[in-house]
């Protein structure tokens, strides 16, 4: 098959681990017949210093008539200013609304050779598969804002049809898994939540009755996760929700480094990932692990382009560089001997049958 896919670097760590993700697209276009054209774009603090917006126009234009964005990430130091008009996270939040991408999708799956860099116990470890679906452009983080000199507020918003559409996203993927979904909300407190739980229930019932659903507060996910990962299967929840469970959840891998997201809507197009940020203190050095990256290209293979084999091939890959011990700083014990970048990229290809 032919596909376009857009790729933004971004800053920090993006060009580099980007770039290793790029070769392993070609070497799957190679081996397997397809032919895949790239085309580069600027987005957050590198657009701001081009261009003086964090999303230009011909970003916009290059990623809305590709098959799929791969997205390095955004940000650092030199704009970190929650005050200034222009952030680079303003590229992220306006090209997901670009895109109408709605529902943002985070895989957590450990292996044998990295359950020494977890936090947790190895014994509540075994057999966690768990996905998070985090609603992505309602909520707080969209709602009006207002400031005096004395006060702020954050309107939290949900319609009905923004619940709907994100929870069908995630029953559908807990009905290709293990059939369980997990609905989090702070329904004892929050309006919001309360309407959250009635529409995920009525959709549920009506379109998944197969699925065991279970709802369960916010606060008590963020502890069960720690203490029974394995009980989870595929997690729904609201944007602000989402986006503190996700990072929580990134820790049982023991590193961001080896977990991949993809953002996606009502059309094949969406945003492949890695969840880590643009790591600035190590931007340059050649270190940063490019696995999350790589694994974001399988699920680019798989939800944009359809193409199942492939995508199960490079997780392979990847999963077999790490069980064959090439690990990157972030994965290794202290005192271990670890891979660089580039080091780590070639293993995968190299695995790739």
């Amino acid at each position: 098959m032919k596909a376009t896919i857009t790729v933004l670097p971004g800053d920090g760590i993006g060009p580099e681990v980007t770039s290793g993700a790029v070769e392993i697209l070609q070497a799957v276009a190679q081996k397997f017949k397809h032919e895949f054209s790239f085309r580069e774009a600027l987005i957050g603090g590198i657009a701001i210093d081009k261009t003086g917006t964090a999303l230009p126009e011909e970003t916009i234009t290059l990623c809305k008539s590709a098959d799929a964005v791969l997205l390095g990430a955004v940000g650092g130091p030199k704009w970190d200013n929650p005050n200034a008009s222009v952030r680079p996270e303003q590229g992220l939040l306006g090209i997901r609304k670009a895109l109408g991408l709605y529902a943002n999708l985070r895989p957590v799956k450990l292996t044998a050779a990295t359950l020494s860099a977890s936090p947790l116990k190895p014994e509540l470890l075994k057999g966690v598969d768990l996905l998070v679906v985090r609603e992505l452009t309602g909520g707080i983080y969209f709602g009006e804002k207002k400031k005096t000199e004395n006060t702020a507020s954050d309107l939290c918003v949900y319609s009905q049809m923004e619940v709907e559409r994100v929870v069908r996203v995630a029953a559908r993927a807990a009905m290709g898994r293990r059939k369980k979904l997990t609905s989090v909300d702070k329904a004892n407190v929050l309006e919001t939540s309360r309407l959250w739980r009635r529409v995920t229930d009525k959709l549920v019932k009506e379109e998944f009755p197969e699925l065991e659903l279970e709802h369960i507060l916010v606060d008590s996910c963020a502890m069960f996760l720690m203490k029974k990962p394995a009980s989870f299967d595929v997690i729904v929840t609201e944007n602000m929700f989402g986006d503190i469970l996700t990072d929580e959840a990134s820790m049982i891998a023991g590193s961001m480094g080896l977990l991949p997201s993809a953002s996606l809507g009502d059309s094949k197009n969406g945003i492949y990932e890695p969840i880590h940020g643009s790591a600035p203190d190590i931007a340059g050095k050649g270190i940063a692990n490019p696995y999350a990256t790589i694994l974001s290209t399988a699920m680019l293979l798989r939800s944009s382009l359809g193409l199942e084999t492939e995508a199960a091939a490079v997780e392979a890959a990847v999963y077999r560089a790490v069980e064959d011990g090439v690990l990157t700083a972030d994965l290794v014990s202290a005192g271990g001997k670890s891979v660089n970048t580039n080091e780590a990229s070639a293993a995968v290809k190299s695995r790739l049958v």
